[in-house]
């Protein structure tokens, strides 16, 4: 991105479906000091107490996940089809074990004290409103076997979006 370049979320025209299923997205957090990133493919955008959102969904084992409780700000991204091998590392590996900018080749770039590769096409800055860890309970008996067989649950955040930048 090299500059950083804001925009309005309402002046393009996104798919969310496409851009978290397909083409994945990573999520990063923490400050200057110390950060971490990490490959999603499920979330979504959309509005909530009348502000622009978006949800992201971390299992309770990943090291993301120990910077997003303990932090309320992070950057949801999204790369050109050239960096799926940095998606599939970031999804890989841990970033307990590795940086995981540098073994993906991106280079980690920071707006308002909040990480993102400067390789994104897409970058939203978000501040977390709420998160809602998903319990048995919640969940219908048949996702429960297909997706937390080993009882690695999800905690759903959401989160404004509070600034967004394209290249």
């Amino acid at each position: 991105m090299h500059t950083f370049q804001p925009f309005k979320l309402t002046d393009i025209d996104l798919n969310p479906f496409t851009k978290f299923n397909n083409e994945w997205a990573l999520i990063s957090t923490g400050n200057k000091s110390k950060y971490n990133t990490m490959t999603v493919s499920w979330g979504g955008l959309g509005v909530f107490w009348h502000k622009q959102v978006a949800m992201i969904f971390i299992r309770e084992s990943r090291y993301t996940k120990e910077f997003l409780d303990s932090g309320d700000l992070f950057s949801i991204s999204f790369l050109d089809e050239e960096y799926r091998d940095a998606l599939k590392l970031c999804g890989a590996k841990s970033g307990r074990d590795v940086d995981k900018f540098a073994e993906a080749g991106l280079t980690p770039c920071f707006r308002h004290n909040i990480p993102y590769p400067d390789e994104a096409n897409l970058v939203l800055l978000c501040n977390k409103l709420i998160a809602v860890p998903l319990t048995e309970d919640l969940i219908p008996k048949k996702a429960m076997d297909k997706f937390y067989a080993d009882k690695d649950m999800h905690t759903m955040y959401l989160a404004e979006i509070i600034e967004s930048a394209a290249r």
